[in-house]
């Protein structure tokens, strides 16, 4: 096969017949590109290939799992995938509309030994991507990821006979019932369900009021055009919306979903919006008392409490920090055989025997309903005031080019390695498994590090005393940063 191109002219003979990828849209741990500038069909094709290639590469049976996300252009690149696997030799059984979580599920209930999931997750409407993997309940890593470039950008796809295509009817029905078993709630609750109008508008409203729940709707009208907000729970736009309906409504609480539905984003009683790390101690908490000493993975951006957390120590839980990304993520938690991952972007990874290992926002919005089942005296406030108070920075994301971010990147690391102090601070150690994340003499941190799936870098600062020292240490890491010309401005601030 021919290697793609690397540009190709939009609205050209050649647009429409030529392979053209931009190399950037290979990520860490899936692909991602800005469509069609980045990538056209034939592109799409020709990245089909190179993963039907890289199946029969890696020696396993040529079945392959394939959903898309609700966006209006995302059948189209599903069956330009499609295509392509097919050409390679692959056996394609197609579940039509998914979420991740859902065709991650679709590998078990359909004993297919690798996923193709086409999805931008959360990025805004223009972007297209993949989320695959080849072992349960694994996605791509970066060692994956290389080789799938190499294949397609190399031209070394081949084409095979014996590929063909399968619609698979009602796997979104076996999902949810996996999802809610015979589970009912006791304690009632009413909860704003927000879904951005993505595709978990789909599923979320009836997963919580099959398992008992009165639902507030907030946006769970499917539109693909985002006329709301970008589906993302990490993002104050959405966290304030469900803030607000939390506090017209009454509910108990708020539960957001982003556009692909791997993530959940969460607001109390009271309005506040409680930044996915801090759940994830309320969950850790709730499950060190079930399964005592069990470790949980965090990732490099998440709170010090996972470490520091005393009702944690109590019960003999053990903490791990990682690299962030699902792929990372879902693999250090098998690895090391954690209960459960979890990660500051809302992806939650619930290991046996109370998920599968991988991310799914639905998974994390029952098992908060049953953490709350199993606490009838406390509301979502008192589970968040019980936390050791400190003081956090949202995700902020200055601009930084795909072709530039990780030598920006390598620059601020090296300078960052010989600080001595931090927000007036002493340093006592610069962690570099994820970029650098400086940890302070009192447990606050600095993180700084490069995003996977857009041309940012990503900044986090967290202290343990007060909004003040948090501001001294962000600006004094912020200074560091901003001696690269080529960082742009942050997304959002705080």
């Amino acid at each position: 096969m021919s290697k793609p191109k690397s540009t190709v002219s939009q609205n050209t003979w050649e647009f429409l017949r030529d392979a053209m990828i931009a190399p950037t849209g290979f990520r860490e741990y899936d692909a991602r590109w800005k469509y069609p500038d980045e990538i056209n069909l034939p592109g799409i094709t020709a990245l089909g290939r190179g993963l039907g290639t890289q199946m029969f590469e890696a020696g396993i049976e040529p079945v392959i799992a394939v959903g898309n996300d609700y966006r209006d252009y995302s059948l189209t690149i599903k069956n330009a995938l499609m295509l392509g696997l097919i050409e390679a030799g692959i056996h394609v059984r197609d579940i039509g509309p998914a979420l991740s979580p859902m065709a991650y599920f679709a590998q078990f209930h359909l004993d297919a030994p690798a996923v193709a999931m086409v999805t931008a997750s959360h990025n805004p409407n223009g972007w297209t991507g993949v989320k695959m993997g080849f072992e349960r309940p694994l996605t791509h890593g970066p060692v994956e990821m290389n080789r799938l470039r190499d294949i397609v950008l190399n031209g070394e796809t081949r084409t095979r006979d014996g590929g063909k295509y399968e619609f698979v009817e009602g796997v979104m029905e076996a999902y949810l019932d996996d999802l809610c078993g015979d589970f009912k709630m006791v304690r009632k609750l009413k909860i704003v369900c927000a879904t951005g109008n993505g595709t978990a508008s789909a599923f979320a409203p009836l997963v919580l009021e099959r398992i008992g729940v009165e639902v507030v709707p907030s946006h769970n009208e499917l539109d693909y055009t985002f006329p709301n907000y970008n589906p993302n729970p990490e993002d104050m736009k959405m966290l304030h919306d469900m803030a607000d309906s939390v506090r017209a409504s009454g509910a108990d609480l708020a539960l957001g979903f982003d556009g692909d539905g791997d993530r959940c984003g969460v607001v109390d009683d009271e309005g506040e919006e409680i930044f996915a790390d801090k759940v994830g101690v309320i969950m850790a908490r709730d499950y060190a008392r079930l399964y005592p000493n069990s470790t949980f993975v965090a990732d490099v951006k998440s709170t010090g409490l996972f470490a520091s957390d005393p009702e944690l120590q109590k019960y003999g839980a053990k903490a791990d920090y990682w690299k962030t990304g699902h792929s990372h993520m879902k693999r250090r938690v098998k690895e090391i055989g954690a209960l459960a991952g979890f990660e500051k972007s809302g992806h939650y990874f619930l290991a046996e025997p109370i998920g599968r290992g991988y991310d799914c926002g639905m998974r994390v919005a029952v098992e908060l309903c049953k953490l709350m089942d199993r606490n009838p005296e406390m509301k979502m406030s008192d589970l968040r005031r019980a936390l050791p108070k400190t003081y956090a920075t949202p995700t902020m994301s200055p601009y930084c080019a795909d072709t530039e971010k990780y030598d920006v990147l390598a620059r601020i690391v090296d300078k960052l390695a010989d600080i001595k102090t931090l927000g007036g601070r002493k340093v006592t150690q610069v962690v570099t498994v994820n970029g650098a994340r400086v940890i302070l003499d009192n447990g606050g941190w600095g993180l700084v590090r490069a995003s996977s799936n857009t041309p940012n870098l990503v900044v986090v600062c967290e202290s343990p005393d007060s909004d003040q020292e948090l501001r001294a240490i962000f600006n004094d890491l912020d200074t560091i940063i901003r001696t690269e010309p080529n960082v742009g401005d942050y997304d959002q601030t705080f």
